[in-house]
C-alpha cells in the first residue's frame, strides 16, 4: 500500500503491527537482511575526497561478519547484555560494527567525540560503561589521548580498544598502562586484536533478544556537558527503521543507496543511514570520518553523487544552505531523488531555493531520540507541504494537547490550535537512564497508552500534516546540533562575580541559531564581559556552546514571581539580527517590533523607510516570521 494521506496511514493500520513479523531486534533485522540481500553492497567507505574513487565496500554478507566479530569478543570476555559498550568515535566501518555488534552482545553508549575529557568520563559513569572504543593515539588528532583522559577519571571502565585512524585495519601501536579512578588496570588493546579469530558466521552467545531488552543509551537534551541519557530498546530502533521505511516506499529498497554525513552518535545517523536502510538491502556510503564537515566534502558533494549514483541524502538546514554555495551544474545528478531534512527546522526560502537549484525534492521530517529518531514525515508518494514536518509514521501515535498548568492533560487541541506535541507508540523510549529526568515527561490521557510529552509546541491541520511553532524547552540549536543553555549558564553561576545568567540562541542565516549569553552582575563586580568570556573558554565542554557573544544587563527579564523569562532576550536577539541585517543591505528600518504569537513563535512587524523586495527576500531564510506595516 503506497501512503500518501493520512487515511492510508489509518488503512494500513487496520492489520495489527503482530501481524507485520518485525525481527525482534536490531541484529536479527539486520541477520534477516543480510541473507536476503548477501553479496549486494552494504557499506562503503572513504577516507578522504582523494580516495573518492577507491572506496572499501562490504556486502552485506561481510556487513554481518564483522558485527559477529565484535559481539563475539565482548562475549568471549564475558560482557553480556547488562553491560555497556561506549563508543567514541567518527564516522567509520569500525563504527558501525561495534554499534550493532555491540547492540547484539548488550548495550551500546553513542558518545560525542568533541566533547571534552570531562565530559565524556561523567557520561561513562553514569552508564557503567565497562567497554570504551575510541581511535587510537595520532599526531594532529587528539581524541585518542582525550579519552584515555576520561577513562582514568571513572570508577568502572575495564578495557579501552583502539581503532588506528589513517588506514582501518592497521594494528594500534604498544599502549601504556592505565588505570581507571579506581586504581584498577585498564585493559588497553588494538581494534584488530580485539576482534581478531573471532567466528564471523554466528553469535558464540545464542543470545536470544527479547524485543524489549535494552539496545542503547542515546544522548538528548543537548550534546554538550553531561546531556539526558535515553534509555532505548531493540523494539524502538527495530519499529522506527521499519516505520520510516514503510513510509518512504519504493524511495528505499535494495538498488538504492545513501550518503551519510551525519555524525553517527546522533540517532539520524545510526537509523536513518544505518539500520533503515540495512533493514531493506540499501547500500551506505559512509564519507570521511568527519562527514559534511570532511575536508572537501560539501565542495564536492555533486561529485560523490554522481560517482555513487546516491538517490538520497540526510541533511541538517546548514547542509543545505552550504551546498548552495556549490552548483550542481556540469555534474549529473539524476540519481538523486530525494532529500531529507530534519534536527531544525528549515527556512522557507532556503527550501524554494534549494529544490529550484537542484530540482531535488526535500523531505521535512521531525523526530527525536526519545522516539528512536523520526516521528513525522512528508510522504513522499504525497504532498510536501513547506514548513510542515509531515504526516505521522504508522502504528505511531501523534497528538497536539492542550495541558494544564501543572503539566497534566486537559484535551486535544483543535485543528490548527497550537498545544504541546506527544508521542506515543513502539518507537518510544523506556526512559531516561537518570531517574530525576523522568519526571513529567509521560503524560496519561486515560487511553491506556504509555504518551511521551516532546515539549515541542505545534499544530495539526485537517489532513493531518503537523506544523513546529515553538522548540522544546530552550534548546539552542547551531547547525542541526542541541545545545543545552545550561551547558553555558551553570559556569556562569560559579562565577563569584556572576548574580544572574541567560543563554538563548541567536538568529543566524548560517546556523539557524548561535548561543549568547546575558550576564547580570552582582553589586560592586567590576569583571567585564571579555573576562567572563575568557573563563567561559576554559570550562565549557565543547566549542559549539561557545557563546558568540555575551552582554551584561542590569535587570533581567523575569515572570511576576520572579523568574527569568528567556523569550524577552530571544525577541531582543531577533530585534538586533533584522536591525544589523538591514544596515549591512542598506535599508533603513523605522521601527520594529518582536512578540510571540500562536501560529508563528516569533513574529516581527517591521516598518521600512521604502520597499525593499531584496532585504524582504532575504528575511525569509530566518526560522521566525516576518510582517512589513506598510505605510
Amino acid at each position: 500500500m503506497t501512503l500518501r494521506y493520512l487515511s492510508d496511514i489509518e488503512a494500513l493500520e487496520c492489520t495489527p503491527l503482530l501481524d507485520v513479523d518485525l525481527p525482534p531486534s536490531t541484529y536479527q533485522m539486520l541477520l534477516r537482511s543480510a541473507h536476503l540481500h548477501a553479496d549486494r553492497p552494504a557499506l562503503s567507505f572513504f577516507a578522504d575526497m582523494q580516495q573518492l574513487r577507491s572506496p572499501r565496500t562490504w556486502t552485506y554478507r561481510q556487513l554481518l561478519a564483522q558485527i559477529h566479530r565484535v559481539a563475539n569478543a565482548l562475549h568471549r570476555r564475558g560482557y553480556g547484555a547488562d553491560d555497556v559498550l561506549a563508543y567514541v568515535l567518527p564516522n567509520l566501518p569500525q563504527t558501525h560494527f561495534v554499534l550493532w555488534g555491540g547492540e547484539a552482545n548488550g548495550i551500546v553508549l553513542a558518545v560525542n567525540p568533541q566533547l571534552s575529557a570531562e565530559a565524556i568520563s561523567q557520561l561513562l559513569q553514569a552508564a557503567n560503561a565497562k567497554v570504551v572504543v575510541t581511535l587510537a593515539p595520532a599526531p594532529g588528532n587528539p581524541l585518542g589521548h582525550k579519552v584515555a583522559q576520561a577513562v582514568a577519571l571513572t570508577r568502572g571502565a575495564e578495557l579501552l580498544v583502539r581503532v588506528a585512524p589513517g588506514d582501518c585495519t592497521a594494528p594500534a601501536a604498544a599502549p601504556p598502562v592505565l588505570r581507571n579512578a579506581t586504581g584498577q588496570a585498564v585493559e588497553v588493546t588494538s581494534y584488530e586484536d580485539f576482534v581478531q579469530g573471532h567466528d564471523e558466521a554466528r553469535l558464540d552467545s545464542q543470545r536470544v533478544i527479547d524485543p524489549r531488552a535494552v539496545s542503547s543509551y542515546f544522548c538528548t537534551g543537548g550534546t554538550t556537558g553531561l546531556p539526558k541519557i535515553a534509555v532505548r530498546e531493540h523494539l524502538n530502533e527495530v519499529f522506527d527503521a521499519y516505520a520510516m521505511m514503510r513510509m518512504l516506499g519504493d524511495a528505499i529498497g535494495p538498488g538504492k543507496t545513501l550518503f551519510c554525513g551525519l555524525p553517527l552518535f546522533h540517532a539520524n545517523g545510526q537509523l536513518v543511514t544505518g539500520l533503515a536502510p540495512w533493514s531493506v538491502g540499501a547500500h551506505v556510503v559512509l564519507g570521511t570520518p568527519e562527514g559534511y564537515r570532511g575536508a572537501g566534502v560539501l565542495a564536492g558533494f555533486w561529485e560523490i553523487v554522481e560517482h555513487y549514483r546516491i538517490n538520497f541524502f540526510s541533511g541538517v538546514p546548514t547542509v543545505f544552505s552550504a551546498l548552495l554555495q556549490h552548483p550542481c551544474s556540469g555534474h549529473d545528478i539524476r540519481s538523486l531523488e530525494l532529500a531529507m531534512c530534519g534536527a531544525a527546522p528549515m527556512p522557507v526560502e532556503l527550501f524554494r531555493r534549494f529544490e529550484a537549484a537542484s530540482g531535488i525534492r526535500i523531505l521535512e521530517g521531525y523526530g527525536l531520540t526519545e522516539g528512536a529518531c523520526a516521528s513525522s514525515l512528508n510522504p513522499p508518494a504525497g504532498e510536501s507541504r513547506i514548513g510542515s514536518i509531515g504526516l505521522r509514521l504508522p502504528y505511531q501515535q501523534m497528538a497536539v494537547l492542550q495541558l494544564d498548568a501543572a503539566g497534566n492533560y486537559q484535551r486535544h487541541c483543535l485543528p490548527g490550535e497550537v498545544g504541546v506535541i506527544t508521542i506515543s507508540g513502539p518507537n518510544v523510549f523506556r526512559g531516561y537512564l537518570q531517574a530525576e529526568h523522568n519526571q513529567g515527561v509521560w503524560l496519561d490521557l486515560g487511553d491506556g497508552q504509555r504518551w511521551f510529552n516532546t515539549g515541542d509546541l505545534g499544530r495539526q491541520d485537517t489532513e493531518g500534516y503537523f506544523w513546529l511553532t515553538g522548540r522544546k524547552k530552550e534548546l539552542i540549536i547551531r547547525g542541526g546540533h542541541n545545545i543545552d543553555p545550561q551547558v553555558i549558564e551553570q559556569p556562569l553561576y560559579s562565577h563569584p562575580d556572576v548574580e544572574m545568567a541567560a543563554a538563548v540562541g541567536r538568529p543566524d542565516l548560517h546556523a539557524g541559531e548561535l548561543p549568547v549569553a546575558y550576564v547580570k552582575l552582582r553589586a560592586g563586580s567590576k569583571v567585564t564581559g571579555a573576562q567572563l568570556l575568557e573563563y567561559l573558554a576554559q570550562v565549557i565542554a565543547e566549542p559549539a556552546a561557545m557563546p558568540k557573544r555575551l552582554q551584561l544587563l542590569d535587570e533581567m527579564p523575569l515572570t511576576a514571581i520572579g523568574k527569568l523569562y528567556k523569550p524577552t532576550l530571544v525577541m531582543r536577539e531577533i530585534a538586533d539580527v533584522l536591525q544589523a541585517t538591514a544596515q549591512a543591505q542598506g535599508v533603513l528600518l523605522n521601527a520594529v517590533d518582536v512578540h510571540q504569537h500562536p501560529a508563528h513563535g516569533y513574529l516581527a512587524t517591521l516598518a521600512l523607510e521604502q520597499h525593499s523586495p531584496a532585504f524582504e527576500h532575504l528575511l525569509q531564510r530566518f526560522a521566525f516570521a516576518c510582517e512589513f506595516a506598510r505605510r
